[in-house]
């Protein structure tokens, strides 16, 4: 038996997708290794990591809370429950290394890890980084970041790598040749990609009407708007309102999901939509230029973080969620389709800020800190 890795992290799928990518990381390079995963006995990764095949501890655990109250003292004494069922597991597996990416149930996990005297290795995916993250870095011995500049945030600063967050492996590597085939575009037309998120967002959906309306029937752009599943019917009933028949347009596609993204972000010239970090990483690694609208309720508004980072880099123009109309979107796009220039400048912002080896990375740290081999 190799060497044996616990993985911990969940609550949300932008802590929990990438443990999964770093954990199918190690077993290419390591098929010898190990692999388990900590996680909450409520949150979607009770579901999504056994599809993984695997194993699966449940660990009791409740979310931090951010200022002094009564439920700060219950968060806190569910705390100890979790870091003593972590510290039992620890103490008979013995792995050599934690990997945690954030949530709540990293917690009671990195405590026990302490406890246990095995090493942490955090990574973290966010501008801003989370408040568990934040909590409990003092306790790693490496935290990874998917920002640059975000040493502040860590007590110690040494001890953080700007690595980046590990994507898809096909994101970039797919010709726009091919997949405008695949997807049946015209690849010489201007594509805008709008994506609201796997649930949708209506401000980002409403807003959209007016651009339904300006470009039907362009022969120069297409547009191509992900509604997210709870938000198709709304979006097809204002296009309807609007007079607009997309089918005679020719040049408009309105889908609830898509699954091929590595193949709409090869053919892509724009995006437009929120700032969450899975999607900052891919739309970066693709080199694309970007109008973001941060989701106004992430956690701390961490999304403002991620979007302010790319355009203070150069990459994408900030439109707050308050700020949102049809008009000034359309205003936005407008002037970017009328400067291919900036457009490209844009184009090589935001691939100045990909990391392409992002998993590599994280692995090689991994390994040091495990004493695998190589």
């Amino acid at each position: 038996m190799g060497v044996r890795v616990v993985l911990t992290g969940g609550g949300t799928g932008g802590h929990i997708y990438p443990a999964l990518a770093i954990a199918a990381g190690l077993r290419q390079k390591h098929p010898d290794w190990e692999l388990i995963y900590f996680g909450g006995r409520t949150g979607l990764e009770k579901n999504i990591v056994p599809r993984a095949d695997i194993p699966f501890y449940a660990i009791s655990a409740s979310g931090l809370e951010r200022h002094l109250s009564w439920k700060a003292f219950v968060s806190l004494s569910r705390l100890l429950p979790g870091t003593l069922q972590g510290w039992r597991w620890l103490a008979r597996l013995r792995p050599r290394v934690v990997v945690g990416t954030g949530g709540y149930v990293c917690a009671p996990v990195v405590l026990a890890a302490t406890l246990a005297r095995v090493p942490v290795l955090l990574h973290e995916q966010n501008a801003l980084p989370g408040l568990t993250n934040r909590y409990f870095g003092r306790l790693a011995r490496a935290i990874c970041t998917s920002f640059p500049g975000c040493e502040g945030y860590f007590p110690r600063p040494a001890r953080v790598h700007y690595t980046g967050l590990p994507v898809r492996p096909e994101i970039g590597t797919i010709g726009r040749e091919a997949a405008a085939r695949d997807l049946g575009v015209d690849p010489v037309r201007i594509l805008i990609l709008v994506v609201g998120g796997s649930q949708g967002a209506r401000k980002i959906n409403q807003a959209m009407l007016a651009l339904h309306r300006e470009l039907q029937g362009s022969s120069r752009v297409h547009l191509w708007h992900i509604t997210g599943e709870n938000g198709y019917q709304e979006v097809m009933e204002g296009i309807t309102k609007e007079g607009i028949d997309i089918h005679a347009a020719g040049n408009i596609t309105v889908v609830p999901y898509w699954h091929a993204m590595p193949e709409l972000l090869a053919v892509a010239d724009l995006v437009i939509g929120r700032a969450g970090a899975t999607f900052m990483a891919e739309l970066t690694l693709a080199g694309l230029p970007a109008i973001l609208i941060p989701y106004p309720f992430a956690a701390e508004n961490h999304q403002e973080y991620n979007a302010r980072a790319l355009a203070r880099a150069g990459g994408a123009v900030v439109i707050p969620d308050g700020d949102l109309t049809g008009v000034l979107l359309w205003e936005t796009v407008r002037s970017l389709l009328e400067d291919s220039q900036r457009r490209q400048r844009m184009a090589a912002a935001s691939r100045g800020m990909a990391r392409p080896r992002a998993l590599e990375e994280i692995i090689e740290i991994i390994e040091e800190i495990a004493g695998g081999q190589a």
